[in-house]
């Protein structure tokens, strides 16, 4: 063999196999999130709450997954007064080592409230919260957007970016939005009616549906960055999660992905990209980062929809 063609052709031999071992020791991941605790449910039982809640914290406790819970502290309250029974759910997840943060009282959308009142919303949604965790972390840290609205106005959304921070909070984003929230609607709906096709045919349906949408997602932030972001995960506290959630986990690391605190994830330097967006939407980051960016009506294209049974189900005509 001609000594320079040999010279060249190890060379990109070697050149490939440090390329394949870099590629494979980029290890891919992911923070779950879960919104609207204690539960979010058509079933308001506290037996059901019981049930939601033990079975999301047996699937993060036996698969080993740190994550974070979002608190409606407004859920806590039975006729207008502190439930224990309630407030022993949240206590579950910080005797899980799980985190909790703040969702806001109620639940307010902030495209319908002044900043002046929202601002009461957050200091009161972080009431009992703040005071389970004194004792060990002093106060909670992570704040997160009902419905993902963080300003339909730029005064707006400047004001409470300004308003999160005085209350000592961290914005918690989100990369990959999904409509599980759909899904449960219609499987209460069809548990409810004891409609055991469709709970069949819905649960089935539900973690390729999930993961999907991490594909989806995984390929926009490949196609805006280069590469894939540690992605944040929003998920709710409702029925389907707490029936699935140990599937999508299991689906999820099979597919290469390791599992992350909300504060490893936001170690990512692309969470620093400037976000620019403005409107009535609640919407991914991811999203948020391609408008700021000016990019064309086809890179938001080809997102995975819900079949049309369940959103019919569901009581929803279109997503």
């Amino acid at each position: 063999m001609n000594k320079r063609i040999g010279f060249f052709t190890t060379g990109f031999l070697l050149f490939t196999l440090f390329s394949c071992e870099f590629l494979l020791a980029q290890t891919k991941s992911i923070c779950i999130t879960i919104d609207d605790l204690p539960v979010v449910s058509l079933d308001p039982s506290p037996a059901q709450a019981k049930n939601i809640t033990s079975n999301l914290l047996f699937a993060l406790r036996s698969q080993g997954v740190p994550a974070i819970g979002f608190v409606n502290e407004q859920k806590l309250l039975v006729d207008g007064k502190p439930s224990k029974e309630l407030e022993k759910l949240l206590r579950g997840w910080e005797e899980n080592h799980l985190e909790l943060g703040n969702h806001t009282f109620s639940h307010l959308d902030y495209n319908t409230a002044t900043p002046e009142d929202f601002e009461k919303e957050i200091v009161k949604g972080g009431q009992f919260t703040n005071e389970l965790y004194k004792s060990k972390i002093g106060r909670i840290k992570y704040f997160r957007h009902p419905y993902l609205h963080v300003g339909n106005t730029q005064q707006k959304k400047e004001a409470l970016t300004k308003i999160v921070a005085t209350l000592g909070y961290i914005e918690a984003p989100v990369t990959i939005d999904n409509g599980d929230y759909i899904f449960a609607r219609a499987y209460d709906i069809a548990r409810q009616k004891n409609d055991t096709s469709i709970i069949r045919r819905i649960g089935q349906a539900y973690v390729p549906y999930m993961m999907s949408k991490v594909k989806y997602y995984e390929t926009q932030s490949i196609d805006l960055f280069g590469k894939n972001i540690s992605h944040i995960l929003l998920m709710h506290a409702n029925s389907i999660n707490a029936e699935f959630l140990s599937s999508l986990i299991v689906a999820l690391k099979k597919d290469g992905y390791q599992f992350v605190s909300l504060t490893e994830a936001l170690k990512d330097p692309l969470y620093l990209t400037p976000d620019n967006f403005v409107g009535n939407a609640g919407i991914s980051w991811i999203h948020r980062w391609a408008i700021t960016q000016g990019k064309p009506k086809n890179f938001f294209g080809d997102e995975p929809r819900i079949a049309d049974f369940i959103l019919k189900y569901a009581g929803f005509e279109s997503e």
